[in-house]
């Protein structure tokens, strides 16, 4: 493999951007989205050693209770980008591997990588992947853990860096039209791979995995068209199994013009009827886990959260209240507990 493709699914140093309608969320205004957009790619602020501290630790409960499950592979996907007016509390997901290269339960993940301008496959630490998130104050995490039947191939797909590589798309739209092989948002590629290892064709088919065509040591985390009929075949066969993308209802206003402001936003994938009722489908944390949860009913969710220095673990389907306030039944762990003990939920 070249290093220009271990870079790509290894590199950790590169400057990214989740990917999130964040400006759809951020304002109104033409000239508030505008503005968003002005900041879109740059670094986050620096967090305070306290802050750091938190997420660290938060991090390290994650990692724990996933290697406490005895699975190897978790959807994962991170609250970011403030998407509470679409009903939506996370933005980002990747597939957390506890077999990865990089090191266990790092998040294998699209990226835009705002200096090189196109999408990127990453793997990350949980911390990292964790300190994506927008708010340093507060921040969720939810874990879902298929069954053997379904992880195992799913496991081996996102392992393998040729098999990943094959269904990155070539441009980036933070709201790509879920059926669409136009453009790609880090959502869609996790799903995609979900597609092809679960797809009984496929597996019973080899050639059916449309391989990237070029020599093992060229770059092939550049997309070629064998990469949009890799993908193509996935969206098939996911509205074959009756998947539904997330529907981001904007209404009346200036928001769906927004892509001839926004590079990362665009309009021209989506079918026209949408664009009449100021709509986009677009594939997100939530729409992919009720895939999963239907597709593969025996699924398990963990969802954590944290806020001042508690953590909240939730066992479930059922979310975690907004400003993660426990349940009767959920584990609640202090950070400041010297032996790292779980305390009663209040």
């Amino acid at each position: 493999m070249s290093r220009e493709v271990a870079a790509s699914v290894r590199g950790r140093r590169a400057r990214v951007v989740a990917h999130g309608l964040s400006t759809l969320a951020l304002g109104a205004a033409v000239g508030s989205a505008d503005a968003a957009a002005l900041h879109y790619c740059d670094r986050p602020a620096p967090l305070t050693a306290e802050q750091q501290d938190t997420v660290l630790r938060f991090a390290g409960i994650v990692k724990a209770e996933l290697e406490a499950t005895g699975e190897r592979l978790a959807l994962v996907s991170r609250s970011g980008l403030d998407l509470s007016r679409f009903g939506m509390r996370y933005s980002h997901a990747g597939l957390s591997l506890k077999s990865s290269g990089n090191a266990p339960w790092s998040v294998r993940q699209l990226y835009y990588a705002c200096d090189e301008r196109r999408p990127k496959i990453y793997d990350q630490g949980m911390a990292g992947f964790l300190l994506g998130a927008d708010s340093p104050h507060i921040g969720y995490l939810s874990a879902v853990l298929v069954p053997a039947a379904e992880s195992v191939p799913l496991e081996r797909a996102a392992l393998d860096d040729r098999r990943a590589l094959s269904l990155l798309g070539g441009r980036y739209s933070a709201n790509a039209f879920a059926y669409s092989a136009q453009y790609q948002n880090c959502n869609q590629w996790v799903l995609e791979l979900l597609a092809t290892a679960w797809d009984a064709r496929a597996a019973a088919d080899p050639a059916a995995h449309t391989e990237v065509d070029a020599p093992v040591d060229a770059p092939v985390d550049v997309a070629t068209p064998a990469a949009d009929t890799s993908r193509r075949r996935a969206q098939d066969w996911l509205q074959a199994q009756g998947y539904e993308p997330a529907v981001f209802d904007l209404g009346a206003g200036p928001w769906i013009w927004l892509g001839a402001l926004v590079p990362w936003l665009h309009s021209d994938d989506h079918p026209s009827e949408d664009l009449a009722r100021h709509r986009y489908r677009v594939s997100m944390p939530a729409s992919i886990e009720a895939f999963v949860h239907v597709t593969a009913p025996a699924s398990r969710r963990l969802e954590f959260c944290h806020v001042g220095r508690r953590v909240v673990i939730r066992h479930g389907w059922a979310p975690i209240d907004d400003g993660c306030q426990p349940g009767e039944h959920d584990t609640v762990i202090s950070l400041d507990a010297t032996d790292g003990a779980a305390l009663a939920a209040p």
